[in-house]
């Protein structure tokens, strides 16, 4: 059903690679882009180096990582968006697959963030085969928290992450089949 590059309508979603670095630290050192994150931005491009090689890693050992989302018509790398086996002990969930993303400012409020999640998490469920898929946003970040529930994730609890409040969502598998068969008989 889905092999990289996926291609869209309006993007590509593909490996991230050292080609991305530009890219990465645009989105990377950006202030605004790290507004509700826990991490503060790059200050200087080798910096992403480290991340390009982590992220090339999972694919190797997980067979899933954050994938580029390139823009179609331009070629330019927009952000990162897909799903990563978190090993990471957070809110009580240890070794859980992640829903995330994070794109360049200009790109903000285009849904592109929604349609590669949609995209991500159809292959969680169909490809990988996983049973749940899990997400978390800072409870003031509107715009992550309206992509995760576009995205079928439904909300559990608020929780307290590194200080600050995040909210939890989940999906499981027969959630989103169910879910799919009430869209297509409509």
């Amino acid at each position: 059903m889905f092999q990289l590059p996926i291609i869209t309508e309006r993007f590509i979603l593909r490996e991230i690679t050292a080609e991305d670095a530009d890219g990465l630290f645009q989105l990377d050192s950006d202030p605004k882009v790290h507004e509700f994150l826990e991490v503060k931005e790059l200050q200087e491009k080798e910096e992403v180096y480290p991340i390009i090689e982590s992220i090339r890693s999972q694919y190797k050992e997980n067979g899933i990582g954050r994938w580029a989302i390139i823009e179609k018509e331009s070629g330019e790398f927009m952000g990162w968006s897909g799903l990563k086996l978190e090993s990471m002990l957070t809110n009580g969930h240890q070794n859980y697959y992640d829903l995330g993303y994070r794109l360049i400012p200009k790109f903000w409020g285009k849904g592109y963030a929604t349609e590669s999640s949609l995209i991500a998490v159809s292959y969680g469920f169909n490809i990988l085969g996983v049973e749940k898929i899990c997400g978390a946003a800072h409870c003031r970040n509107t715009a992550s928290n309206k992509v995760l529930q576009k995205a079928g994730l439904r909300f559990v609890e608020e929780f307290n992450y590194e200080g600050e409040p995040h909210n939890w969502y989940e999906l499981l598998k027969e959630e989103w089949k169910e879910g799919l068969i009430k869209r297509t008989k409509r």
